[in-house]
């Protein structure tokens, strides 16, 4: 199984209802093709660098997992049938990149205890 991490952005114009529905439905669909999650991270609303669709603005996830390679297709589907979604990248993460993330992930936490 290979790490991953994948960063999508939602509407603005969506409730905070249905962005939990939204963000719960891919996480159902990573776990459903066997996925090991590391961290989830709603960065909220922020400004786009450019318009899309007509929006400038839009609602950051990102969820970092380790997965096999054939569940990353399966995501991205999902994510192009879906029309909440504006944008998403997923990239594999190398060794000292998913160490980085660790490190990162275990300071939030202490953070969080303090």
């Amino acid at each position: 199984m290979n790490q991953y991490e994948t960063v999508f952005i939602f509407t603005p114009v969506l409730s905070e209802d249905q962005m939990k529905e939204a963000v719960g439905k891919f996480r159902d669909l990573l776990t459903s093709n066997g996925a090991e999650f590391l961290y989830e991270e709603n960065w909220g609303i922020r400004k786009l660098a450019y318009s899309i669709e007509k929006k400038s603005s839009g609602f950051y996830v990102v969820f970092g997992y380790k997965v096999a390679p054939t569940a990353i297709k399966t995501l991205e589907i999902a994510f192009r049938r879906d029309e909440r979604v504006l944008r998403y990248l997923t990239v594999k993460m190398e060794k000292y990149a998913a160490a980085y993330a660790a490190k990162r992930q275990s300071l939030k936490a202490n953070k969080k205890e303090d």
